[in-house]
């Protein structure tokens, strides 16, 4: 057997490539997530709701700043915002969202600690 026996060609791909629209998304997605602070920030979002002081407190940032981050993340379509009453509960938008910031901080967890890859 050889190793080129192991290699599919381009007939075998049973999935076209996904088109612009979607690469231009993921690519904005994944650019927001490669900041620390918005990437904490999704964290913290991705386990539930909080508004913007429990955020500040948490990050150990100012208010204007979490906030100006808040907002890049909320036009990338990573966060979503409810009003109760005067306060803005954010939390991250969605189970793909949630499911992407979960394997992600699994996989730098498994970096850090040397830990085995899954399959």
């Amino acid at each position: 057997m050889y190793a080129r026996d192991n290699v599919a060609g381009a007939s075998d791909l049973q999935e076209q490539p996904p088109g612009g629209r979607e690469v231009g998304a993921a690519v904005e997605m994944l650019r927001m997530l490669g900041d620390g602070t918005r990437l904490r920030l999704m964290w913290l979002l991705s386990e539930g709701e909080h508004d913007v002081s429990a955020l500040v407190a948490a990050v150990g940032m100012a208010r204007p700043a979490v906030s100006q981050h808040l907002g890049k993340l909320r036009l990338a379509g990573l966060v979503s915002v409810r009003r109760e009453g005067r306060r803005a509960l954010y939390r991250a938008r969605g189970g793909h969202v949630r499911r992407l910031v979960a394997e992600v901080r699994h996989a730098a967890a498994h970096r850090v600690t040397g830990a085995p890859e899954h399959d």
